[in-house]
């Protein structure tokens, strides 16, 4: 039985069940989110040959491109505090050199070395970022690279922001619920500053920010738009968390997104940090 903290077994619960059928269901738009990996591959590739671990690995695809980067000589681990996302992600990606495990980061260290540790949006749901940020750090050999993908400040990212305006000031989140929370949230680590200092007591050196922006798909029409919303994101949790169907906000939020529909379906702004360590 993977180890897990107390304190990431609401997490892992709502990861393995709620979210991950969302995240099933809107996979064909989630997609896009992978383009962020590539920027964040280009910038810090992998070294051919290098032993890699991809943190919350998710499906898998990101994992599968670090597998491709470092060739055959090279291996890749894609971790994933959910039990269901590992069995999707190793039923749809086979390679030699790669391979999938349950693990909390957070609560166990790696039986094992690496020359580099990726995250694409792995990190911001860490309960104890620097207890993450250390067991990643003994991984790594010395000189060894960790780069991660994190959402800026929600401003900057309107594909989630506009709904969050529309919808928390309407909903009101009971202090007790039966619905799993999944953990700090999207923007824990939009904050330079913060981040910095978390891998720094972790014992990281040289970190780095590189600043990414992209339109990012949510609908391929304005009423999947409004779906996807209501499924996903700080607006879909705080309405989950509520026990509200959404059908009270759905008309406002109609017409917030409106403003993102073009020929070709709906698009919001969208920011990320790539941040690169080295130990």
């Amino acid at each position: 039985m993977t180890e897990v903290l107390p304190e990431n077994e609401e997490s892992q619960r709502a990861w393995d069940g709620v979210l991950f059928d969302r995240f099933l269901k809107y996979r064909h738009l989630l997609i896009a989110l992978a383009d962020y990996g590539h920027v964040a591959m280009q910038a810090y590739p992998p070294p051919v040959g290098a032993r890699v671990v991809d943190i919350g690995c998710g499906f898998g695809d990101s994992a599968f491109d670090l597998g491709e980067l470092v060739g055959p000589e090279g291996s890749v681990l894609g971790v994933d505090i959910s039990q269901r996302f590992i069995e999707q992600a190793r039923a749809d990606y086979k390679r030699d050199n790669l391979r999938f495990e349950v693990m909390d980061v957070q609560a166990s260290r790696f039986e094992e070395a690496f020359d580099y540790a990726f995250a694409r949006f792995g990190t911001m749901f860490f309960a104890n970022p620097v207890a993450g940020f250390r067991n990643i750090h003994a991984s790594l050999e010395p000189g060894g690279r960790l780069v991660m993908v994190v959402w800026r400040k929600r401003e900057d990212n309107p594909w989630m922001y506009v709904a969050e305006q529309v919808v928390k000031p309407l909903i009101e989140i009971p202090e007790e619920t039966d619905e799993a929370r999944c953990g700090p949230g999207p923007f824990s680590q939009s904050g330079a500053d913060t981040v910095s200092t978390q891998l720094q007591i972790a014992g990281f050196r040289d970190v780095t920010f590189l600043r990414s922006d992209l339109q990012i798909k949510i609908g391929n029409d304005l009423e999947e738009a409004v779906e996807f919303n209501l499924a996903l994101g700080p607006a879909a949790e705080a309405v989950r968390l509520a026990g509200d169907d959404g059908s009270t906000v759905a008309p406002l939020l109609r017409g917030a997104l409106r403003q993102f529909v073009t020929e070709d379906g709906v698009y919001g702004g969208s920011s990320v940090w790539v941040v690169s360590a080295r130990a």
